[in-house]
């Protein structure tokens, strides 16, 4: 599902090149996976643009991980051999990295055990009969852990990652700008990792910040504070790129609520969302909270900022496939990037007449020679891996910066690539 603002006047010079942003919500791994299929698509489809070397981008939560990687010219095809098919000869991504039990997140709630036990017992005995049963619970609950899963080890993975083959793990390094969003959890604040102030966190630790959901994930401690999942506070927090004057907004959402309508079938208790139990029911309600919450912000920026153009894609509602896969699974990866592919492409074929001015504005094309094709996939363009080592990966990444300074050098009319007819 694609919406689109046009703008209503573009006021720049003819000579300069769009200043493009990109925007990535969260979602958890499968949110990732979907928004890694989108990525693709558009990457296959727009002609005159890289994903790798746009203005800006920010991230949040599992969105975060994939802006990083962008943001350090780790193209789609190459994620795409790291998380889908595996045969990266850069990357080796191990799924139970992100699935390893907190066991010293437990321990330490559990060494809390005698001095808690302690204090309850002294406010029993001494506070009257004020102090009740109910509130063994309320005294008890900081032995309950903060996450399930240790988060320390994807931070290592990331900073292993950022820091080969002219990789950075250093925003102030990078070319493009990239903010990580994160939230306080003593304060509510939304702090943008990449801004001004914030920009010596290492990106590794900013997207373990971001990506910290409560319950699955203990908060990370930066600089004395505690972060949390960014998406507390927004869904994409794409204002953070409109506030910085791009001309482009693209923004991606995986998570959208369910609906039964389009399927044409009656809806039964059976078939009521409420039968599938608490998980189903959780899914739905925080799908539908991020999503409103979107479209409130949406609604607001076109009018805020009506001189730039925003394309947001999304799931389709009747999904559902999508809804149903469980959100942490890894083992669903490639299907639901498919899924997203595909989504995309449609999204992208049948709103080509609306799409075309707005892109050519920004100097994009669209290749309808691959929007078109109903039967490409997902991994059809997919080359094999690049056998480099540090070295040769550097020399490719300078030759590769040579060619885009040529690039940039032809008029904007040349650097924007075949036109569909």
């Amino acid at each position: 599902m694609l919406s689109l603002h046009s703008a209503r006047q573009r006021p720049r010079t003819p000579d300069r090149p769009a200043r493009v942003g990109l925007a990535i919500a969260g979602g958890g791994p499968i949110g990732g996976m979907y928004e890694l299929g989108a990525l693709r698509a558009l990457e296959e489809a727009l002609d005159g643009i890289e994903l790798t070397r746009l203005d800006s981008y920010v991230g949040v939560s599992s969105g975060a991980f994939l802006a990083a990687g962008l943001a350090n010219r780790i193209d789609t095809a190459e994620m795409c051999r790291i998380f889908i098919t595996g045969d990266s000869n850069d990357v080796q991504f191990r799924p139970e990295t992100f699935l390893r039990p907190a066991i010293f997140e437990y321990l330490r709630r559990a060494a809390s055990l005698p001095r808690l036990a302690t204090q309850w017992w002294q406010e029993l005995l001494f506070s009257r009969n004020e102090s009740r049963w109910s509130d063994l619970l309320m005294h008890f609950g900081a032995l309950v852990p903060t996450g399930l899963f240790d988060n320390a080890e994807v931070e290592r993975f990331l900073q292993d990652v950022f820091s080969r083959r002219g990789r950075s793990n250093d925003f102030r390094e990078l070319d493009a700008n990239l903010y990580v969003v994160a939230v306080d959890l003593d304060s509510g604040e939304a702090v943008k990792f990449g801004a001004k102030g914030w920009d010596q966190v290492p990106i590794s630790t900013a997207v373990q910040a971001s990506a910290a959901l409560p319950g699955l994930y203990p908060p990370v401690e930066i600089g004395g504070r505690h972060f949390v999942d960014g998406a507390l506070r927004r869904t994409m927090h794409a204002s953070v790129l409109l506030d910085r004057g791009v001309d482009l907004l693209i923004g991606l959402n995986p998570l959208v609520p369910f609906s039964q309508d389009g399927t044409g079938l009656p809806v039964s208790h059976e078939r009521s969302l409420a039968a599938g139990g608490l998980p189903a029911v959780l899914s739905q309600t925080f799908r539908t909270l991020l999503q409103s919450r979107m479209q409130v912000g949406l609604a607001r920026y076109a009018q805020q900022y009506p001189d730039i153009d925003q394309l947001i894609f999304e799931p389709n509602a009747e999904d559902a496939e999508l809804f149903f896969t469980n959100a942490f699974s890894f083992s669903a990866r490639r299907r639901i990037s498919e899924i997203a592919y595909r989504n995309t492409m449609t999204d992208l074929r049948r709103r080509a007449d609306v799409l075309r001015p707005v892109l050519e504005a920004n100097g994009i094309g669209l290749r309808m020679d691959v929007v078109g094709d109903e039967e490409r996939s997902l991994l059809d363009g997919l080359a094999s891996s690049p056998r480099d080592n540090d070295a040769t990966a550097r020399l490719r990444r300078a030759l590769d910066d040579v060619d885009h300074l040529v690039a940039q050098r032809r008029p904007r009319r040349e650097r924007a690539g075949r036109r569909a007819p």
